[in-house]
């Protein structure tokens, strides 16, 4: 099926059936790998699982067979069976598969085990189980009905790196680990991105002592009524407000077109790491948002890309990104453009440090950004232009929600 705007194809990442099995409509077939998202791809039809068209790893473009189903055999309340891909010949042209006797339970891995067999697990789980090599399938899960947690597959991983009293004694080992999935596509990503941007990098420092004096003073009146205020919500909205004097910067850039494509409204990409990797989830249409507003809408992107159920549309169509590792930032960075935006803004660690202020030393809040721009479309000068507007904006946080006239 068609599993999103602009996706052509993806990744088998795990089967929940096998030939042989009967399912009903709606039920689970396969995990399936975007190089945004894991997408549990549903059965249109029931009926019983003729023949699987694909192994764990295999890459399959969308209108092609994945499954092949027998409806007639769900009965008088059986679905249609929905029409065949345009791109592939229809199934009565084709000889029905074989079915082959499946292996016993004790036989079969992680990539054939049908689901009498198979752990209880969330498509995220098994996805970080497969790409560290543990078998789910020997993991005893801890969670409700033995369903196999983050923590259970932490602990196996644990008890595999425990050193042995005869150490000294081991042989070195080397364990191959396959770069797939959403790691393969950010790899290929970033470095198409890196060979086809001359990347300019310009880094400020801010005085966020008002801006946290403020945070905190809002957080302690909200209470429990609204969400915890961080400095991100602050920083979204100074990057908003200074894109109105910089309209190249909220833009992609076709550079087989050659042109430049502005944006009315900031989409903006929040990075976030998950244990897959990169992910940009984006807060649409950022200008809408009041801190509180903005502060939930990120929690919940995040929280979703790191649980690996976000939505291939909260994946796409940001138009410039903000990257920030929190209280580990560092003094600066150098991040990579999010192709085909044109800039994306570094927040680095907020850390005290004695400063000059009108001719007397005071300790302050300071806060270092650091900002990327394809020099293709924005010159050095407008760089650090436009990062100055920011640390204006952030030093002034009384004018960061005063609409002007």
């Amino acid at each position: 099926p068609d599993i999103g705007e602009g996706i052509v194809e993806a990744e088998i990442v795990a089967w929940h059936v096998a030939a042989g099995d009967t399912v009903e409509e709606d039920a689970a077939l396969a995990d399936m790998m975007t190089d945004k998202a894991t997408i549990e791809v549903p059965s249109p039809v029931a009926g019983k699982i003729v023949e699987l068209r694909g192994e764990v790893g295999d890459k399959v473009r969308v209108g092609s067979v994945l499954v092949v189903l027998d409806s007639e055999t769900a009965g008088p309340a059986g679905a249609v069976a929905p029409k065949p891909a345009a791109a592939d010949k229809p199934a009565a042209a084709a000889p029905p598969a074989k079915e082959k006797t499946p292996p016993s339970p004790a036989a079969r891995t992680l990539d054939d085990a049908p689901p009498p067999s198979r752990a209880l697990a969330s498509p995220a789980v098994r996805r970080r189980a497969y790409e560290q090599g543990v078998d789910i399938n020997k993991v005893r899960g801890s969670g409700p009905h033995g369903r196999v947690t983050d923590d259970d597959i932490a602990a196996s991983l644990r008890r595999g790196r425990q050193f042995s009293a005869s150490a000294a004694t081991q042989q070195d080992t080397i364990t191959e680990v396959p770069v797939a999935g959403v790691r393969a596509r950010i790899a290929e990503r970033m470095q198409a991105t890196v060979r086809e941007i001359p990347h300019y990098s310009y880094i400020e420092e801010c005085d966020v002592t008002q801006l946290e004096e403020l945070r905190r003073h809002l957080n302690a009146e909200s209470g429990e009524r609204g969400a915890r205020l961080t400095p991100l919500p602050f920083i979204v909205r100074a990057l908003v407000v200074a894109l109105r004097d910089f309209p190249d910067l909220n833009a992609h850039f076709d550079a087989e077109a050659r042109v430049l494509r502005r944006h009315s409204l900031a989409h903006v990409g929040i990075a976030t790491h998950t244990e897959r990797g990169l992910m940009v989830p984006v807060l649409r249409e950022a200008v809408r948002h009041d801190p509180w507003s903005c502060a939930t809408e990120i929690a919940r992107l995040s929280e979703a890309a790191r649980e690996g159920r976000i939505k291939p549309a909260e994946l796409s169509g940001s138009t410039i990104t903000i990257t920030s590792l929190g209280a580990i930032g560092g003094l600066a960075t150098t991040p990579i453009i999010n192709q085909p935006e044109v800039a994306i803004l570094g927040v680095n660690k907020i850390v005290e440090r004695p400063m000059v202020r009108r001719g007397a030393v005071a300790i302050r809040q300071m806060m270092n950004l650091s900002g990327s721009f394809d020099h293709r479309i924005v010159d050095g000068y407008v760089a650090a232009q436009f990062v100055q507007r920011v640390v204006g904006l952030l030093e002034n946080p009384g004018a960061l929600y005063l609409e002007r006239p």
